[in-house]
C-alpha cells in the first residue's frame, strides 16, 4: 500500500508539473468520472482536463513512466462502459473544445476532440452545410466521441457513419509519437502495413457486410481496394490505440427544405418490416419508435408504431412531394406530414428522448443498456425482432425497441435485475444467447455505440476466435504497452463485472420524501440517472430550463448528471466516504438553483430539487445551518411578524439605510449586491377586507391561496386576480380572510405551501407548517372540493408535488394537491365562456421554472392568445430561483442565468412590450439586475378591465 501511495504521489505531482491544463486528484474530479451512461462504474486516480496536444503528451509520458493507464473521455454518453477507467482520464471538454476552422469551399472542418457536435453544426448551417452524422445526443456528445465510437445517428442512410466523415486525424500514441493518419498508409505505425499485408485473406472475408458494423477494429480498412485508410481504421477504436487531439471532418450539403412522414403501423414488427423497402426512394432518416416510448401520442396519426420518415428538397413543395411519395408506397394504417420547421422539431424531440424514456418500463420499473444497439441488415430486421422478442420472453424479460430500422439498428432497454447474484446470471446468460442471434441473422453486436465492456467479450461468436487474436495483434502494434483504455475491445474485462449497482446499498436509505415513483428508495432515485447527460446541453431549446447553473459554470460538478454522480458515491461510500456529512456533495449541490427543470426536461425524470432538500435535510441535521436557511428559510415568519406588529415602514427604512443593510445582509448571509424587497404596508388580506364585496349567490366558489409573497411583497397581484376572476363570474375568498379563527392572521395559524423551508432543505419544519396548512383547510365551511387558486408558481408547484411527497401518508396532502390551480388554469376550466379584454400588444418574459417543470403553461399560453398578447415568453430560469440567488456566493452565477434567456430577451423586445413575469422571484431579478418592472398575468387582464370599464 505504500508502494502505491507513492506511485500515485509521483504520477500526480509530475502531471501538476508538466500539465498547463488542470489536474485533479481529489475525491470530487474522480467522483465525476467513475461512470459514462453505461451499467459500469470504475474509479479512476485522477482526471487531467489538458489544454492542447502538448498537455496529452505530457499526460501520457508520465502515466507511461508510472504504468497509469489512460482513457480518453468526450462527453461521456458511451453505453458500454468505454468511458470509464481506473487510471487518468482525459477530459477533453473543458479547454480542448474549439472549432479551428471551417472552409465552405472545400466542405471541410478541423475540430478538437471535445467540440460538442451541435457547435460544429451551427457554424456550418450559415454556409448550407453539415456534419452528417446526428446521435440523439447532439447536443453535449463530442466529435472525439463519435470518432472513438464510430457514432452514426438518424441520418446515417443518407450520410453514413463518422468513419465516412473523417479525412484525417491528428493522434498521439502511448508512447508518445505524433502520426497524422490518412490514407494511403499516412501515419500508420511501423508494424501495421506488414501485419495487415499478412492477413489480407483473412480481411477480406472475415467482416459482415452490413451499413452497421460497428464492433471489433476496422481493420478492413486497411485492405488497398478501401484505399489503406489508416483515419478511417481509427474510428471505433474506443481510444485504445491512440490519444486524438484534432480531425479534419468533411461535411455535407444540408437540404434547404425538409418534410417528415410519420407512418403508423400496428407494431413494431410491422414497422421494422416496412423500413427496407422504403430505401430505394432515398430519404435522410427512416427511424422507428413503438407507443411505448411516446409520453403522449396526441400528435401522431393512429398506430401502435411508427416510422419517421425524413425527406429532404431544395423547396418545401419538393420534400412534401418525396414524403407524399413515401406514403403512397408504404402500407400503412395511417400517416401524417410535417413540413413545418416546430412542428418537426417536437416530432424529432420525441425520438430523442426515447433514449431517456427507454430506461424506464410503462410500469416504471427499470430499465438498462447492454444490448443498446445491436444491428442486423435492414431487410432482417423484422425477423430479427421477432427472434429477439422470443429470447426476451424465454428469459423473462422486457424491453421496447427503438432505432434506426432504415439501417437495421435497434436500440432497446432491458429490465435487467443487476442488483441481485441471479439477475446479473441472468443478465449474462442473455447476453450470450443474444449475441448468438444477432451474428446467426449477420449482425453486428454493436451497430453504433462501440463494444466497451459491454460486450467485447463476446466478439468471438461474431469474429471468431483468430479474427480477435488479430485485433490483439493490432492493439500491440499501436499500444504495445496496454496504456492506453485496457480492458476495451480486446482482452476484455467480463461483462458482469464492475457494474455500477454492486456498490449501492441494498436497504432502501432512511429519508424524509417519499419518493413515490421509486418505491420510497433513495437509491432508486439517484439511479435514475443513467447518464445520457441532456442537463450538459449548453444552450436552452424552446421552453425548457435544465440545467442553468451548468450553463452558467460549464463544470460537470454542477450539472444535474454531475450532481447524481456525487450522490451515487456518497451512497456508495467508497470513494465518498462521509456520507451526509459529504463537503463535496454539498458544494455540488450549492449551485442548484433548485429551478426543477430536470424534472421535466430530463428524460429519466431526475429531481435534484427534491435530492438537494433531502441532502441537506440530513446534512444540517442537529447541526447549526448556514445563516441564509434562518434569513430566507423562515421568511414567512420574519414577514408574518412584521405584518402582526405593523411595522413594515420601520423595515422599509431601515433597509433603505445603506449601512444598516449591508450590516442586515451580512448578518443574514445575503449577497451584498443585492437589494432587500421592500414589504408591502398592507398585506393583501387586509387590502382585501377592506375592499371586499359580498359574494354573489350561485356563482361558482374558488379560494384564493395567501402566499407569502403576494401577502406580504406584491399584494397587487392578489388583488388584480380578484378582480379578474371575479369578472369571469367566480367567486373569490381569500383563505386568511376567512371568518374562521384558526385561519385569522392575527391568530398566529396561517396557511403556508412550505417552500422556503423545502429549498433550504428544513424538512421536519416544512412538514410542521404543511401539517398546520391542512389542519387549518379542514377548517374552511363548505371546504369539499373548492379549487384553490395559488397565483404565485413556486408555491403552486409546492402544493402540488413538495406536500404530498412529504406527506404521502397523510390523505388530506392529496387532496390538497389535488384541487390547486394555476391563475390561468382556474380562468380555462371554471370560466371556460368567459372572454379577457383584448389587449393586442407584444409580450416578453420567461415561463417560471416550476410552472415549466411541474405545472405546465399551456393554459397560460392559450389565455394570453385569447387576450391578444403575441409573442413566446423565454426558457431557462431567470437566476434569482427564491432563495438562491440571494444567498452569498450566488450573485455571479445568478445573473449569468438571467443574461443567457430573459434580460436579453427584455432588451431585444419592442418598445411598447410587455414583459410578464408570474413569480416574484422573476419580477425581483428583472427589477434588481435590469431596472425593468415584470408583471403578473393577472396585473395585465386587471388593467385592461379597468380600461375597458373608463
Amino acid at each position: 500500500m505504500a508502494d502505491l501511495q507513492a506511485e500515485l504521489a509521483g504520477v500526480r505531482a509530475e502531471l501538476r508539473r508538466t500539465v498547463r491544463g488542470e489536474v485533479g486528484f481529489d475525491v470530487t474530479s474522480r467522483a465525476l468520472m467513475t461512470m459514462d451512461a453505461s451499467n459500469y462504474r470504475r474509479v479512476p486516480l485522477g482526471v487531467v482536463a489538458p489544454r492542447d496536444a502538448d498537455d496529452v503528451a505530457a499526460t501520457l509520458a508520465a502515466c507511461r513512466a508510472h504504468g497509469v493507464p489512460v482513457v480518453a473521455r468526450g462527453g461521456g454518453t458511451s453505453i458500454a462502459g468505454q468511458a470509464t477507467g481506473t487510471g487518468v482520464v482525459l477530459d477533453f471538454t473543458r479547454h480542448m473544445n474549439g472549432l479551428v476552422s471551417l472552409d465552405p469551399a472545400s466542405r471541410t472542418a478541423v475540430v478538437q476532440p471535445g467540440l460538442v457536435l451541435d457547435r460544429l453544426q451551427q457554424a456550418a448551417a450559415p454556409h448550407g452545410l453539415r456534419f452528417g452524422p446526428d446521435p440523439s445526443t447532439h447536443s453535449r456528445c463530442t466529435l472525439g466521441g463519435m470518432i472513438g465510437n464510430n457514432s452514426c445517428g438518424s441520418h446515417s442512410v443518407a450520410w453514413g457513419t463518422t468513419a465516412d466523415s473523417v479525412s484525417e486525424l491528428s493522434v498521439i500514441t502511448a508512447r508518445g509519437d505524433r502520426l497524422m493518419l490518412g490514407r494511403d498508409w499516412a501515419g500508420a505505425p511501423e508494424a501495421l502495413r506488414p501485419l495487415v499485408d499478412a492477413e489480407l485473406a483473412r480481411l477480406r472475408t472475415g467482416f459482415p457486410d452490413l451499413p452497421r458494423r460497428i464492433s471489433g477494429y476496422a481493420v478492413d480498412a486497411l485492405l488497398p481496394e478501401n484505399g489503406a485508410d489508416v483515419a478511417r481504421s481509427f474510428c471505433g477504436s474506443e481510444g485504445t490505440l491512440g490519444i486524438l487531439t484534432e480531425a479534419v471532418v468533411r461535411l455535407v450539403e444540408a437540404p434547404r427544405a425538409r418534410a417528415v412522414a410519420v407512418l403508423a403501423y400496428a407494431d413494431e414488427s410491422a414497422a421494422a418490416e416496412a423500413a427496407a423497402g422504403l430505401l430505394i426512394h432515398g430519404p435522410l432518416t427512416v427511424e422507428g419508435m413503438a407507443a411505448d416510448l411516446v409520453r403522449s401520442t396526441a400528435d401522431l396519426p393512429r398506430g401502435g408504431a411508427w416510422l419517421f420518415v425524413e425527406t429532404g428538397g431544395d423547396t418545401e413543395a419538393e420534400a412534401r412531394a418525396r414524403a407524399e411519395t413515401i406514403v403512397r408506397a408504404a402500407d400503412v394504417l395511417d400517416s401524417l406530414v410535417v413540413t413545418d420547421p416546430s412542428g418537426q422539431r417536437a416530432l424529432w424531440r420525441i425520438r430523442e428522448d426515447a433514449s431517456g424514456t427507454a430506461t424506464r418500463m410503462p410500469d416504471g420499473s427499470e430499465a438498462w443498456p447492454g444490448w443498446e444497439d445491436c444491428a442486423v441488415p435492414p431487410a432482417q430486421l423484422g425477423p430479427y425482432l421477432r427472434d429477439f422478442r422470443g429470447l426476451l420472453t424465454a428469459h423473462g424479460l422486457r424491453g421496447t425497441p427503438y432505432g434506426h430500422f432504415g439501417d437495421g439498428c435497434i436500440h432497446v432497454r432491458i429490465d435487467f435485475d443487476l442488483l441481485t447474484e441471479a439477475g446479473v446470471a441472468r443478465f449474462r446468460r442473455f447476453s450470450e444467447e443474444l449475441a448468438e442471434l444477432v451474428t446467426a441473422h449477420g449482425g453486428s453486436l454493436s451497430g453504433e455505440h462501440g463494444d466497451g465492456q459491454a460486450r467485447a467479450e463476446l466478439l468471438p461468436k461474431m469474429y471468431g476466435a483468430e479474427m480477435v487474436t488479430l485485433f490483439e495483434r493490432v492493439k500491440g502494434v499501436w499500444d504495445p504497452d496496454d496504456l492506453l483504455n485496457p480492458g476495451m475491445l480486446v482482452r476484455p474485462a467480463p461483462l458482469d463485472t464492475n457494474l455500477r449497482f454492486s456498490v449501492l446499498p441494498r436497504k432502501p436509505v432512511d429519508v424524509v420524501f417519499g419518493y413515490p415513483s421509486d418505491g420510497g428508495d433513495f437509491s432508486a432515485a439517484v439511479r435514475r440517472c443513467v447518464g445520457v447527460a441532456k442537463c450538459r446541453t449548453t444552450e436552452v431549446s424552446g421552453s425548457s430550463v435544465m440545467c442553468p447553473s451548468f450553463r452558467a459554470t460549464g463544470e460537470e460538478a454542477h450539472s444535474t448528471r454531475g450532481r447524481a454522480r456525487l450522490l451515487h458515491e456518497m451512497l456508495a461510500g467508497e470513494l465518498v466516504t462521509d456520507g451526509w456529512q459529504s463537503t463535496e456533495v454539498r458544494d455540488a449541490l450549492d449551485l442548484c438553483l433548485s429551478c426543477k427543470g430536470c424534472r421535466t426536461d430530463c428524460p429519466v425524470g431526475v429531481d435534484m430539487a427534491t435530492y438537494k432538500a433531502e441532502f441537506l435535510h440530513h446534512h444540517y441535521e442537529g447541526r447549526r445551518r448556514p445563516a441564509a436557511h434562518y434569513a430566507m428559510g423562515w421568511l414567512p415568519r420574519w414577514l408574518r411578524l412584521v405584518a402582526r406588529t405593523r411595522t413594515a415602514w420601520l423595515v422599509n427604512s431601515l433597509a433603505s439605510v445603506r449601512p444598516l443593510a449591508a450590516l442586515a445582509k451580512r448578518l443574514g448571509g445575503i449577497a451584498g449586491e443585492r437589494g432587500i424587497p421592500r414589504v408591502a404596508g398592507t398585506t393583501f388580506t387586509r387590502a382585501w377586507r377592506r375592499d371586499a364585496r359580498a359574494g354573489v349567490s350561485g356563482r361558482e366558489r374558488v379560494f384564493l391561496w395567501p402566499d407569502t409573497f403576494t401577502e406580504h411583497l406584491s399584494p397587487e397581484v392578489g388583488l388584480a386576480a380578484v378582480r379578474v376572476l371575479e369578472a369571469a363570474g367566480l367567486d373569490v375568498l381569500p383563505v386568511t380572510a376567512l371568518p374562521v379563527t384558526a385561519l385569522s392572521v392575527t391568530a398566529g395559524k396561517p396557511v403556508c405551501c412550505g417552500l422556503t423551508y423545502v429549498s433550504t432543505g428544513q424538512l421536519d419544519r416544512a412538514r410542521e407548517v404543511m401539517r398546520r396548512t391542512l389542519d387549518a383547510m379542514g377548517e374552511l365551511p363548505g371546504r369539499g372540493d373548492v379549487p384553490v387558486v395559488v397565483l404565485e408558481p413556486s408555491c403552486a408547484a409546492a402544493l402540488r408535488t413538495d406536500l404530498p411527497e412529504l406527506l404521502p401518508d397523510d390523505p388530506r396532502a392529496a387532496r390538497l394537491s389535488a384541487s390547486v390551480r394555476t391563475f390561468a388554469e382556474a380562468l380555462e376550466r371554471l370560466a371556460p365562456d368567459w372572454t379577457p379584454p383584448h389587449i393586442n400588444r407584444p409580450t416578453v418574459g420567461q415561463t417560471h421554472c416550476h410552472q415549466h417543470a411541474v405545472l405546465g403553461d399551456a393554459p397560460d399560453r392559450r389565455l394570453r392568445e385569447a387576450a391578444g398578447l403575441t409573442g413566446e415568453l423565454a426558457g431557462g430560469c431567470c437566476g434569482l430561483a427564491g432563495n438562491f440567488g440571494f444567498e452569498k456566493g450566488h450573485y455571479e452565477v445568478s445573473t449569468a442565468c438571467a443574461e443567457e434567456q430573459l434580460l436579453p430577451a427584455v432588451r431585444q423586445a419592442p418598445e411598447h412590450a410587455l414583459v410578464l413575469a408570474d413569480g416574484f422571484s422573476c419580477r425581483t431579478q428583472l427589477e434588481q439586475v435590469a431596472g425593468v418592472r415584470g408583471r403578473h398575468l393577472a396585473e395585465v387582464l386587471a388593467d385592461a378591465l379597468d380600461g375597458e370599464r373608463k
